[in-house]
């Protein structure tokens, strides 16, 4: 899929929701997108694992991790789960570890930054509800473009060519 959001947002920007620009790269895939399955949680990493766990189907896993800088949510382990399940990506509102090991992996990884600590797995939080962070609400079903430019989210599918 060739995604340039810059182009995307030259043709939609009425009615585009552009994400802050607080996220870094992290997986192989730098350009990905898909319709969008929301987890929320804090410092809790065990939904992430189980949606994961779920055939991807092109989708995008956006993590609302509530900001947390003190443990990762997601390490290569996942991100290898997501990427042989068939996710195209994982934002993570949150950080990662093992950042040079999921570097290596094909699948789109966009976090705030990395922690070598691992989070608790409590199996705490929620599946598939609104989240809010970096200046938008993303909905469950919406499609997020993301490459090294920004991420962007639209209600509908976009034309990616």
């Amino acid at each position: 899929m060739a995604i340039k959001t810059t182009d995307l947002c030259d043709e939609h920007s009425d009615s585009l929701r552009i994400m802050a620009p607080i996220f870094l790269d992290y997986g192989r895939v730098r350009a990905f997108g898909g319709p969008v399955s929301t987890v929320k949680v804090f410092e809790d990493n065990s939904l992430v694992r189980a949606a994961l766990e779920e055939p991807g189907q092109g989708r995008v896993l956006v993590v609302d991790g509530g900001g947390s800088t003190r443990c990762a949510l997601l390490g290569d382990n996942l991100a290898e789960l997501g990427r042989g399940n068939g996710w195209a990506g994982v934002v993570v509102y949150g950080c990662i570890r093992d950042s040079v090991d999921i570097a290596g992996i094909d699948i789109g990884v966009k976090a705030l930054n990395t922690h070598p600590l691992k989070s608790v797995k409590k199996g705490v939080g929620e599946r598939d509800v609104p989240v809010t962070f970096a200046g938008v609400t993303v909905q469950p079903g919406d499609y997020l473009y993301a490459d090294e430019d920004g991420v962007i989210l639209s209600g509908t599918a976009l034309a990616t060519d």
